[in-house]
């Protein structure tokens, strides 16, 4: 485990919908940290065990702090230059949080049901 000098979102490469997820976010500009498929890092740079990055995305920040799910993406748009950032801001309130991390969950746990899934996106 590593502490990262920049910040980066980490998500599943092997997972279809998670792949064009980021995508789609990237081509609007609503990703505010560079992103990579975790696969790609090596083992011992993973910031977090293996088995979480194989069920949510997870964004590394200076200071050895990680954040999770709804909350990773959230705080990912909240610094991009993407107007959509108010939306991360948004996702901050406590009531919307809440709910915005069980969507996350629920979405994540059904990743291998949604468009662009492939067998890899099933967890578990």
């Amino acid at each position: 485990m590593r502490e990262a000098p920049e910040p980066r979102l980490l998500f599943d490469g092997d997972c279809g919908f998670c792949t064009r997820s980021v995508t789609w976010l990237d081509r609007r500009g609503m990703l505010g940290y560079p992103f990579l498929p975790w696969q790609t890092v090596a083992d011992d740079e993973l910031p977090v065990p293996v088995e979480r990055l194989m069920t949510e995305v997870v964004l590394e920040l200076p200071g050895g702090t990680t954040l999770g799910g709804a909350d990773a993406l959230a705080a990912t748009v909240r610094a991009s230059a993407s107007p959509w950032r108010v939306a991360g801001h948004l996702l901050r309130l406590p009531g919307v949080r809440h709910v915005a991390r069980a969507v996350y969950r629920v979405i994540a746990r059904n990743r291998y049901r949604m468009p662009g899934a492939s067998a890899a996106c099933k967890i578990g």
